[in-house]
């Protein structure tokens, strides 16, 4: 677990009561599971820890209050304790008495020893602003950023989310949008860029796939614990990015989602990462809200264009024809959110022959009819110059293979008629 400060916590528990540290448990103690790691976790860290019992993700009221207070004062103003010099301090104002007292309530239940405990029985911890592994990022929110995280994986968070990318998109997708995921995903895990979803079913676990699949990292942000595994279909993938990846969430062991919490899990997909790429997005489609939310924020916004006729994709063009950038593979990502000289490789057609010839040469070519042959004054008129420069011309073109003579006479060859490129032959010439 990420703790500050050597000292034993003074934060309160569920009862009000400070109380030690949870005794060690494993095989030879009374409990018969794995100790809890021995590292001290300071207060602002076991107030932090309580408080994603006590608020929703993304409340703002309470976002304020910790800018204002401070989180072991917050908690000791919502538990109703005394605090060291404040002679009983009261409680936080801007809410009404409904809305507080519900806070007052969950404080009073919170019991932050026991969710660090239970995160360290599956390797979990939590991680919260001013400790070494929180992404800076994520203060973009400003009082909506996260009170914290809770975290399950090997991997620093703070490293990954430098070289992170969001890939997300609609649930109910199509064989084209979860190819296109796939694609995108392996190749940006195949160049060091970490693939960050939200491990739903359609284009988010499509990305995690192809991630996994490439050997790269990926993360999901969940809506609930990190310990849930949510959806059910997914357990097994989850188990996969937790393996290799990473999964992170605001909630605290054992965590049911809601509608709102996938919406606000949204905004810290779209923190966390360099930009978000949207795959396949109907109008109402939860993915607008992360590619939104990461236009607000100043990341790159990226679509995958499909079928104008696909219902799925009409969000991801709206998007388009607003800020978002068009990308169709990994490299025009990359290209975007990644470092200077990270470029997409030139995009043209196939390279004619004739297309390599100067523009004289190119000109007499022209003239020259197709299915019969022509003379040199014919071919001086056509193409505007005089007979001893279509000479000129002719010999070279014929030096390259694009025309044959016949006696006084000049006619293409049999392969340029056909339309074929006799690109060796050009680039042997060149210009």
């Amino acid at each position: 677990m990420t703790g500050t400060g050597d000292a034993e916590p003074s934060v309160r528990d569920g009862d009000g009561r400070a109380g030690p540290a949870p005794e060690p448990t494993g095989p030879g103690s009374r409990g018969g599971r794995s100790p809890a790691p021995a590292t001290a976790v300071g207060p602002e860290v076991l107030a932090r820890a309580a408080l994603t019992r006590v608020v929703e993700p993304g409340d703002e009221i309470v976002g304020r209050w910790l800018r204002e207070h401070g989180a072991v004062r917050l908690i000791r103003m919502l538990t109703g304790s005394e605090g060291e010099g404040d002679g009983g301090v009261r409680a936080p104002g801007g809410v009404g008495a409904g809305r507080l007292a519900g806070y007052r309530r969950r404080a009073a239940l919170a019991d932050p020893r026991r969710d660090l405990a239970a995160a360290a029985e599956y390797g979990g911890r939590f991680v919260c602003p001013g400790s070494a592994e929180w992404p800076t990022q994520l203060d973009d929110l400003g009082d909506a950023r996260p009170v914290g995280l809770w975290l399950r994986g090997r991997p620093n968070l703070r490293t990954w989310a430098l070289r992170s990318v969001a890939v997300v998109g609609a649930r109910a997708c199509t064989p084209y949008g979860a190819h296109m995921a796939q694609t995108l995903a392996a190749g940006l895990a195949e160049r060091g860029w970490v693939v960050v979803s939200g491990a739903a079913y359609g284009i988010d676990g499509a990305a995690h796939r192809g991630a996994l699949a490439s050997g790269g990292a990926t993360a999901a942000v969940l809506a609930c614990g990190v310990d849930v595994a949510y959806p059910r279909g997914h357990a097994e993938l989850l188990g996969r990015v937790a393996g290799q990846g990473l999964i992170l969430g605001e909630l605290p062991p054992g965590s049911h989602p809601t509608p709102s919490r996938f919406v606000l899990r949204n905004r810290v997909i779209a923190a966390l990462t360099r930009g978000t790429v949207v795959v396949e997005a109907a109008h109402r489609s939860g993915s607008l809200v992360t590619a939104r939310q990461a236009q607000r924020l100043g990341r790159f916004t990226m679509g995958v264009p499909g079928p104008a006729t696909s219902g799925l994709s009409a969000g991801v063009h709206e998007l388009l024809r607003g800020e978002a950038e068009l990308v169709t593979d990994a490299a025009e990502v990359a290209e975007l959110v990644g470092a200077m000289g990270e470029l997409a490789p030139e995009r043209r057609g196939p390279l004619l022959a004739r297309d390599l010839l100067a523009r004289d040469t190119a000109r007499v070519l022209e003239a020259l009819p197709a299915g019969r042959p022509a003379r040199v004054a014919e071919l001086a008129l056509a193409s505007g110059t005089s007979a001893d420069e279509v000479i000129g011309r002719l010999y070279e073109l014929h030096s390259l293979g694009f025309v044959e003579r016949q006696g006084d006479d000049w006619q293409l060859s049999r392969q340029t008629a056909g339309g074929g490129t006799q690109t060796g032959a050009a680039r042997r010439g060149g210009r």
